[in-house]
């Protein structure tokens, strides 16, 4: 891991971006730390540059609750290499949509899962990274999305103790069967008139879920209305991280 920018931002959190070869990330921690600070690895569909004023709400939201927040560029987003396949099985889902015909799992598969088998260990090894830091000292947590991404660190990565996993993205249906395997805490967030997702999927993957401790959070409103208190998942994170 190599830091590349530092600022203070006006609350005094310390922004700092970073590269992991040739992966960006942001790491975001708490001004008045006194001791190493638990850790949230923040998801999203991609698009740093994109997506940046929402995340440095959630990671400034997170700090003011004494966590460290982080983030990574997903494969084939921002700056890095494109992918033909992702950028072809891109255009079929969108054709699908825009149709109004149903998405097949041919499509779904060829979009996420070669995402998942590329993000989920880059995210392992910007955990590595992290933890090694002196102030940062874990427990950790992942909030967001991609969710499909988010199942398959719950599953295979031991250092995270709780999940606040957006339902905003589509799920392969082998997926389905390793959220039969989840068993740390979760909290799923689900935005009732998504414009772009199946709300049965959303329904049936929660109820896939193999922990006793689950909670669904459903809001009306579209894909980009979640509600400010549930985007940063204080409340959740501070049961199970504190």
């Amino acid at each position: 891991m190599r830091f590349t920018s530092e600022q203070r931002l006006d609350d005094g959190v310390l922004e700092r971006g970073f590269t992991l070869g040739e992966i960006p990330g942001i790491l975001w921690t708490p001004g008045s730390a006194s001791a190493p600070a638990p850790l949230i690895l923040l998801g999203h569909p991609g698009g740093l540059h994109k997506m940046y004023p929402r995340l440095v709400a959630r990671a400034q939201h997170s700090a003011a609750e004494g966590f460290a927040a982080a983030t990574i560029e997903l494969p084939w987003s921002g700056d890095r290499p494109r992918s033909a396949a992702a950028q072809e099985a891109r255009a079929d889902l969108r054709r699908a949509l825009e149709a109004g015909e149903p998405v097949d799992d041919e499509i779904v598969d060829r979009l996420v899962l070669p995402l998942v088998e590329k993000a989920v260990p880059e995210w392992r090894a910007a955990l590595d990274a992290l933890l090694s830091l002196p102030e940062i000292g874990g427990p950790v947590g992942y909030a967001g999305g991609v969710i499909a991404i988010g199942i398959r660190l719950a599953v295979v990565e031991p250092r995270i103790s709780a999940a606040l996993l957006f339902a905003g993205s589509f799920v392969p249906r082998i997926l389905f069967e390793e959220a039969r395997q989840v068993t740390i805490p979760l909290q799923v967030l689900l935005q009732w008139d998504d414009e772009g997702n199946d709300r049965q999927m959303a329904l049936d993957l929660f109820d896939t879920f193999g922990t006793k401790e689950k909670t669904l959070h459903a809001n009306m409103g579209g894909h980009t209305g979640v509600p400010q208190f549930e985007g940063d998942g204080n409340r959740f994170f501070a049961r199970h991280l504190k």
